[in-house]
């Protein structure tokens, strides 16, 4: 290898620290310890190289043997100018020094031949399909490996639905971004079949921090490389919130990991590293009165729900929930989409209708309302338990969403509210407040009937908040 090649690999393990570059050296060792001793000729040293064998038994559990493929790929497309070609199908230290640095430290313009490649082992534009592949690869990837290493934290396959139309939602998702160099977005089949060239991708991966945050994870969890070292991005260490509440309650959440994931990076930074259930119709029954004693002052929530035809959506609430006949929040509320299809849709600056609670009114609406306007929601859930209604024709005023609902007005199958972030000091085990400490007027009536307060008894136990959860 020449100087300037030389100047070129040292200027990428620069971007290592010390104990990082110890980090990727014992791993480079443990991959290339079989292939190493192949090719010692006229006395010199030998280089030690790794094969795609070594990478596949090294990965075998933590990575789906497709993703291997792709990060060999990847570590191939590293050219070093000079190379020996007979060794173009082992991976030397240099490539693989130069694969960590670009991924991991190197901007849009770094990464994109490696990705290009990973998507593709031919050199020239790439299809929509092939994208595709490749999208849905990383994102099984990501939840197979942090299942693999017991980082979902608290969350896992059994207490979530089933990943797998997750993926394909997420990865919808993502490539729902892709736009050609005439900022037309194409859609469906035409997507499928469209050539996006090495510009296009370039321009998407930029756009779309999941693809970087994506690979990141894979690299650092599947080769075990990096992963406890200081350097990680919050992106990555709030990737999935801790799951507090679900445990050993036989409960299958509404969302899957990849949904999990999504919404959660489109939270305020500082309430994505914690998650706690506070309301499931399917452990506090079908009733209005019940979810209001569980969410009332409880902090931000995500309020995520079922209709009866299937469709999976919600919305994020900024503020504690209040019974009140007025609408409350601020413009960091948001109404999404699971399923079908997985989106999230923000505030519009149209009005500021973004969350309403109240109950046992006369002359205003009773129900859990976000967005839209009285009678006409973008995502309402009555008082009387069970009926709902997601009207947008074409789309909701305050966030802009499409109708969430298979029907505008729809039934309900099952619903969750989770706090998101640390909960508030007032709804910490001293401050748990049932409906009737939420409604003085509830109380009033059952006192005077003689019947006080018997719901003391049917108080949720309060879970504690160890770490045993987290793992």
């Amino acid at each position: 290898m020449g100087n300037a090649e030389s100047n070129a690999y040292r200027n990428h393990l620069s971007r290592f620290l010390p104990e990082e570059q110890a980090d990727i050296d014992g791993v480079f060792d443990t991959l290339s310890g079989s292939s190493g001793s192949a090719g010692a000729k006229n006395g010199k040293a030998t280089k030690k190289t790794m094969t795609l064998a070594a990478l596949q038994a090294y990965t075998q559990e933590p990575l789906p043997e497709q993703m291997t493929v792709r990060l060999y790929n990847g570590m191939k497309s590293i050219d070093l100018t000079g190379k020996s070609s007979g060794l173009s199908e082992q991976i030397a230290k240099e490539q693989f020094v130069i694969f960590m640095s670009n991924l991991l430290k190197g901007n849009a313009d770094e990464k994109i031949t490696i990705i290009m490649r990973m998507i593709s082992k031919t050199e020239g534009p790439v299809k929509g399909k092939q994208i595709q592949e490749f999208t849905e690869d990383l994102i099984m990837s990501v939840v197979h490996v942090l299942s693999y290493r017991n980082e979902l934290k608290g969350w896992n396959c059994e207490n979530t639905r089933d990943s797998a139309s997750g993926v394909k939602a997420l990865a919808s998702q993502l490539l729902s971004e892709l736009k050609l160099a005439d900022g037309t977005k194409p859609v469906g089949p035409q997507l499928m079949e469209t050539n996006f060239d090495q510009g296009v991708i370039e321009d998407w991966v930029y756009r779309v921090p999941q693809i970087s945050i994506f690979l990141s994870v894979v690299i650092r969890q599947g080769l075990h490389v990096l992963h406890s070292l200081p350097d990680q991005t919050k992106d990555i260490l709030n990737l999935v919130p801790g799951c507090k509440g679900i445990k050993g309650r036989g409960l299958v959440s509404l969302f899957d990991i990849p949904s999990i994931i999504y919404i959660n990076s489109h939270l305020p930074a500082e309430m994505q590293h914690k998650w706690h259930l506070l309301f499931s119709s399917r452990l506090h029954g079908e009733s209005f009165s019940q979810l209001c004693g569980h969410i009332v002052n409880k902090g931000p929530c995500i309020v995520i729900l079922k209709d009866i035809d299937g469709y999976i959506f919600g919305g994020f609430a900024s503020h504690s929930w209040e019974v009140k006949p007025q609408f409350q929040g601020d413009n960091r509320c948001f109404l999404f989409s699971v399923s079908p299809s997985l989106a999230v849709y923000t505030y519009t600056g149209y009005n500021d209708h973004y969350m309403y609670l109240n109950h046992g009114q006369q002359t205003m609406p009773n129900g859990l309302g976000m967005g839209g306007q009285h009678g006409y929601f973008g995502l309402w859930i009555d008082s009387d338990y069970g009926k709902g209604h997601s009207k947008a024709k074409p789309r909701c005023t305050t966030y802009h969403s499409p109708q969430l609902s298979a029907k505008e007005d729809f039934t309900l199958d099952a619903m969750e509210v989770w706090a998101v972030g640390d909960l508030p000091e007032s709804a910490g085990p001293k401050g748990k407040k049932s409906i009737l400490d939420v409604d003085p007027e509830a109380q009033a009536l059952l006192e005077m009937t003689g019947k006080s307060r018997q719901s003391e008894g049917l108080r949720e136990p309060v879970e504690e908040d160890d770490d045993e959860d987290e793992k």
